[in-house]
């Protein structure tokens, strides 16, 4: 089954931008990922033309996960980020949600350092997760390096980052 992506949004965040709350709660985050991919709660059929059963666009969400030049360790303000996310995961209606957590870097390093700094990115994302109750089971943690950048400028600090990627395998 092919993952589905949580939010592109999800990974960008302007370099040192400080978060005195995350942007979202728990709530709103689990309602944009019910609305984001059928998770079994609801089948329907709709009559009409294609114009009156097209689903409403569904926002994305600006919760972000980056890090710091050569750094593994999670931010303040990711830290709050993922606390509202790990509330979220456990509630009742994404319990079958599963989680890819994909690590990314930028193209200072090596090809495989970048391999080796990605999925230590990834890992300290997922294990916090974990110690916020959510279930082990739930994520897969892997790093990518740099093959995939979020901007043309392969320096950009905006690759230095974590996406969630909900799938239901």
């Amino acid at each position: 089954m092919r993952p589905y992506i949580l939010a592109a949004a999800l990974a960008l965040s302007p370099v040192g931008a400080a978060w005195a709350e995350t942007p979202y709660t728990a709530d709103e985050v689990v309602d944009r990922l019910i609305a984001t991919v059928d998770l079994g709660a609801a089948r329907a059929i709709c009559i009409g033309t294609v114009e009156e059963c097209a689903p409403d666009p569904v926002p994305g969400l600006d919760m972000m996960i980056n890090f710091d030049l050569d750094s593994a360790d999670l931010r303040p303000d990711a830290l709050q980020t993922l606390a509202v996310f790990a509330t979220a995961l456990q509630d009742d209606r994404l319990e079958i949600a599963r989680f890819v957590v994909e690590g990314h870097t930028d193209a200072r390093g090596g090809p495989d350092y970048n391999i080796d700094l990605s999925e230590r990115r990834a890992a300290a994302v997922a294990g916090h997760l974990v110690g916020l109750g959510v279930e082990r089971e739930r994520i897969t943690a892997r790093g990518l390096g740099l093959t995939a950048p979020r901007t043309d400028d392969p320096l950009d600090a905006e690759n230095r980052r974590v996406e969630l990627r909900l799938t239901l395998e």
